[in-house]
């Protein structure tokens, strides 16, 4: 996939106000770390998160997204009417039907001829919705369009905490170590074909993907339902296997990359990677061959947002000035499926 007329407009984003520490969740452990004589501080040393945000209590998702919406179209010259699709990206949806799109869309107040709909990829999702829109304005179908997304971890954390201390095992601890790296906020990506403005702003030149669908069983956040009146959440990650396929596949995927776009580890400037944890981002740079100061990571006080993780953490790279006008930057996602998909943006 090869881009010649498509532009990173802006990144709106919207982070949960409540912060939450790797300790204060410890502390709501203690009945499981007592029963299994785990030691307090496990949750940050194996995964180098501090802390991560939560929505506050029944904070309905399309608020979060609607808000980092409108914050992409500040100070922008694209009205609503300019903008052809919305894509909802988010794991965290409202509804099973309408689309959540749909509540965004009438907030900003885009209909007639736009498409509005939902996709879903796990923490891909916005990257997916990205390149969607992206092949819509390189067929000169619409001029703008906007991917947008909101996660919220406190719900699965809530009932995952519950779970491990009325039945603690190590099989449920390390189970769930992924679910208690999660955190909250929202995202809106807007594109366009640069027609709107003369100004610079980051254009997209190409991406690929790359799927082992044969690993859909190492990651799975869903319904149980022990009866028709009784539906529970559940979340739960094989997280040595993810890492170890997971990095497998980011390899494969980074090879392809390069090849399509004519890449070396030095001609890429600076990277945005999916925001796992410590462990993944060490290894997978070091997998691929990226030094560790080309990379700007969040996940030390956002925790893994999902699908936010990475636009949020390439807008506040941004806003730091870590990227600069003319940096060649790599977007590495990978999601649970697994499936993995890199992006060439030139800043």
């Amino acid at each position: 996939m090869k881009y010649s007329r498509v532009y990173v407009e802006s990144v709106g984003y919207e982070l949960a106000p409540i912060v939450v520490t790797s300790s204060e969740l410890e502390s709501r452990l203690q009945p499981m770390y007592e029963a299994l004589h785990i030691s307090p501080g496990q949750l940050e040393a194996l995964t180098g998160i501090r802390e991560r945000r939560w929505w506050k209590p029944n904070t309905p998702i399309s608020h979060g997204a609607i808000a980092a919406a409108k914050k992409s179209l500040q100070e922008r010259n694209v009205s609503p009417e300019d903008i052809g699709a919305v894509v909802y990206a988010g794991v965290c949806r409202e509804h099973f039907e309408p689309a959540t799109a749909c509540q965004i869309a009438s907030a900003l107040g885009v209909k007639g001829n736009a498409a509005v709909y939902d996709i879903s990829n796990a923490c891909l999702g916005v990257l997916n919705g990205v390149l969607d829109i992206a092949n819509r304005i390189e067929l000169g179908q619409i001029r703008a369009g906007l991917v947008v997304a909101c996660e919220s971890s406190r719900e699965i954390n809530e009932i995952m905490i519950k779970q491990m201390n009325a039945t603690p095992s190590m099989e449920l601890f390390t189970k769930s170590l992924a679910t208690m790296t999660g955190g909250s906020g929202a995202a809106a990506v807007l594109l366009t074909d640069g027609s709107f403005t003369p100004s610079r702003r980051p254009k997209l030149l190409g991406g690929v993907n790359v799927a082992e669908p044969q690993f859909h069983e190492l990651c799975r956040w869903g319904i149980k339902s022990d009866s028709p009146e009784h539906h529970v959440p559940y979340m739960s990650t094989d997280a040595v296997a993810v890492m170890k396929h997971g990095v497998e596949l980011g390899k494969r995927t980074w090879d392809v990359f390069a090849a399509e776009l004519d890449l070396t580890p030095e001609k890429v400037d600076k990277v945005i990677c999916h925001q796992v944890g410590e462990a993944h981002q060490k290894l997978i740079l070091q997998t691929i061959g990226i030094s560790p100061e080309k990379d700007f990571t969040s996940f030390e006080f956002l925790g893994n947002m999902g699908t936010v993780s990475l636009p949020i953490t390439a807008a506040i790279a941004k806003e730091r000035d870590f990227l600069l006008p003319g940096d060649f930057v790599g977007f590495l996602g990978i999601g649970s499926g697994l499936n993995c998909l890199m992006m060439g943006i030139q800043w």
